[in-house]
């Protein structure tokens, strides 16, 4: 039987699994098309992935200087000055005190990370994971970008052209569901949505919506059509011939 794991992108090694679109003018790693509502795209842009992040470019020049931190065995033992409480600037108070609880590490994302991952981290140490792929066998086959409506500014204007929709509880959204073309007909992304449903359910949501483009062609929307959602268990909240609201009580 095939090995299947879902995977939470959290870091830019589970950030790399994200596989590619089925039309290659297109990039999940480089789309912020929900993120920006003005000027999102969903075009692939190769310019937001630095090459060789993370790598010590120092390694791998002859030329390079050793390194600065190797040790000395003449050099005397380094002494650390006295440390003065009051003139240390930005010091944490909770830190230093034994008799406090101690504030717990919030996952973050690095500075230099891809813009792509910086967007799925933002709610990182809040809200959680902004998106999962689905692996068989180790091969990446499926992924899917999800979150608070307040992460999507275009999902936020999509809902406003629909007054009828309920405005409390607010859902989650699930803003692109993707397969790579060699897995499809696999139920892979039926099952990758079923688990951020139970996710989200889990994080408190009470509804998840997607709002698919009814004309898209397969390859050309990364939210698949309203058929896909039937079959999820979603149901047709508003029904319009371009740009229909799926939607699940959770």
């Amino acid at each position: 039987m095939a090995k299947i794991e879902i995977v939470d992108v959290t870091d830019e090694a589970r950030f790399e699994l994200i596989p590619p679109c089925a039309d290659a003018a297109f990039d999940h790693r480089t789309c912020d098309y929900w993120e920006d509502a003005d000027r999102g795209s969903k075009t692939s842009r190769p310019s937001w992935l630095p090459v060789g992040a993370g790598s010590d470019s120092s390694s791998s020049n002859p030329f390079a200087p050793p390194p600065k931190a190797s040790a000395n065995p003449f050099a005397p033992a380094f002494s650390a000055p006295a440390r003065n409480p009051f003139l240390d600037a930005g010091a944490d108070p909770l830190a230093e005190n034994p008799f406090a609880p101690r504030r717990p590490d919030r996952p973050r994302i690095a500075s230099e990370a891809p813009r792509k991952l910086q967007l799925l981290g933002r709610g990182l140490g809040i809200f959680g994971s902004y998106a999962k792929v689905l692996v068989v066998d180790g091969e990446a086959v499926a992924y899917c970008q999800f979150g608070p409506l307040s992460a999507y500014p275009r999902a936020l204007r999509t809902r406003e052209l629909y007054p009828k929709l309920p405005d409390a509880p607010l859902p989650a959204v699930i803003s692109c569901i993707a397969t790579t073309p060699a897995a499809r007909a696999d139920g892979y992304a039926l099952r990758l949505v079923a688990e951020v449903c139970a996710d989200l359910a889990g994080r408190g949501f009470a509804a998840v919506e997607a709002y698919p483009e009814a004309r898209a062609v397969a390859n050309a929307t990364p939210a698949a059509g309203p058929r896909f959602w039937l079959r999820a268990g979603f149901v047709l909240a508003v029904d319009d011939e371009r740009y229909p609201v799926m939607r699940k009580e959770l």
